[in-house]
């Protein structure tokens, strides 16, 4: 196998599992002495262990072999992948060079393993060529993630020659992207000693804005902003602020579910990580996804002074913020910034501080406010999330006992309503 003349991809020759088995493969075609059989006897098993560990970790079935080489081509980044994803096939000499190196993984999917195995004397290849994962799920990929890598390493196996294999590796691209940011829709942000590392979160809630009962105006405004940026037009940073428990999050994770299949992508970054922000932006800004970096419950005391990362990073730098980035942020309180008793009292400094203070708010272009229901409001938002959840209970009764849990579980919100029907659900699983 010719890996080493890998020109693209050549990073690929670091994959330890290609390495060993196409040192395996060179050796058995240039006729290998039989007494050096049990080496590589070895070695090959070494290569099965690797691949149904690589099953068990990221859920492959099928053919493993496949879905091993499928999932380095769909993970490598580099000058080809990175053009090509979100906008598809690209022009000049890059294509011939990927052809090459194409040409090499379709030797390495088409290789007939049956007379390896029978030299070497193989028991149990049949296992890793037909796997059954069961149910089994993926520690690395969600389960939508792994059925496109397993159904993507099938259609590899169909193409007849190297050009379609390349055609439907960039139709890949074109569709869902290359590597963490083309597999994954939200991330968060770890400091290590290699530098900031952009990480994905592998299990993020798979909810819609529908589920959000009520806040059409607010909902609508959120949805018009990102609408706007996904398409290539201007749109701002965004600020959801109001009361806890109102959605404001959820709305988020929403917007993550709503738009990923339009290159829309989450990065979450907590207030102790600001420093961060300018080593998060350099290795996001020339990708062809649109970013939001999010922020949860922004809010600075009088003695914090993180939020100058965060004004300088939206709009007061030398360099300009890429146009692929927004910021999304939440926050309890409409100013984000407490201000203090003293603060207000001081004549003297009080506008310049606040000025300050005031000018992180202005920088977010569109505000949107989540304020708490009032008890009709809250009473509606338990009727719906009741029928949506088939519960059996008069209205009568219904009302009741909402009203009884609210006054317990921190007033009328969205999220007091949905804990009282998540309790409602479990005394009834209890029943049956």
């Amino acid at each position: 196998m010719r890996i080493k003349e890998l020109i693209v991809y050549r990073t690929a020759e670091n994959e330890k599992i290609l390495n060993d088995m196409s040192f395996i493969i060179d050796t058995f075609e240039k006729g290998a002495k039989t007494d050096d059989v049990q080496s590589y006897r070895e070695l090959f098993y070494e290569c099965m262990h690797g691949l149904i560990e690589l099953a068990g970790n990221h859920g492959f079935y099928g053919n493993l072999w496949h879905c091993y080489l499928t999932n380095i081509l769909v993970n490598h980044e580099n000058s080809f992948s990175r053009a090509t994803e979100i906008v598809g096939a690209v022009q000049g000499s890059i294509n011939d060079a990927v052809l090459h190196d194409i040409s090499i993984f379709k030797e390495l999917f088409d290789y007939n393993f049956e007379q390896l195995v029978t030299w070497l004397s193989i028991d149990g290849f049949d296992i890793v060529l037909n796997y059954d994962a069961g149910t089994t799920p993926s520690k690395v990929y969600n389960q939508r993630i792994k059925e496109r890598i397993c159904t993507l390493a099938k259609r590899f196996d169909k193409d007849n020659t190297p050009d379609e294999m390349k055609d439907t590796l960039t139709e890949f691209y074109r569709e869902y992207g290359v590597g963490r940011f083309g597999l994954h829709k939200s991330f968060r942000v770890e400091e290590t000693e290699q530098g900031t590392r952009i990480v994905p979160i592998l299990n993020i809630a798979h909810v819609k804005l529908d589920d959000l009962v009520g806040y059409e105006i607010a909902k609508k405004k959120l949805t018009d902003n990102t609408e706007a940026f996904v398409s290539g037009r201007k749109a701002n940073n965004c600020l959801l602020y109001g009361d806890a428990g109102t959605g404001k999050s959820s709305s988020i994770k929403a917007i993550a579910n709503s738009y990923y299949d339009r290159g829309l992508r989450i990065i979450e970054i907590y207030k102790h990580q600001f420093k961060m922000l300018n080593d998060v932006i350099a290795q996001i800004k020339n990708r062809n996804y649109k970013f939001i970096i999010y922020m949860d419950d922004l809010s600075f005391e009088d003695f914090e002074i993180e939020y100058k990362y965060l004004k300088a990073v939206i709009e007061g730098g030398l360099e300009k913020k890429p146009s692929n980035v927004l910021i999304y942020a939440t926050s309890n309180r409409r100013h984000i910034v407490n201000e203090t008793i003293s603060e207000r009292e001081n004549n003297m400094h009080v506008s310049d501080t606040m000025q300050e203070k005031l000018s992180l708010v202005a920088r977010f272009g569109v505000t949107i406010y989540f304020g708490s229901p009032d008890k009709k409001e809250y009473q509606n938002i338990v009727r719906v999330l009741a029928e949506r959840n088939d519960l059996d209970m008069s209205d009568e009764t219904l009302m009741a006992e909402a009203n009884k849990w609210e006054m317990s579980h921190g007033g009328f919100s969205g999220r007091s309503a949905q804990q009282f029907i998540d309790y409602l659900l479990g005394k009834t699983s209890d029943k049956r």
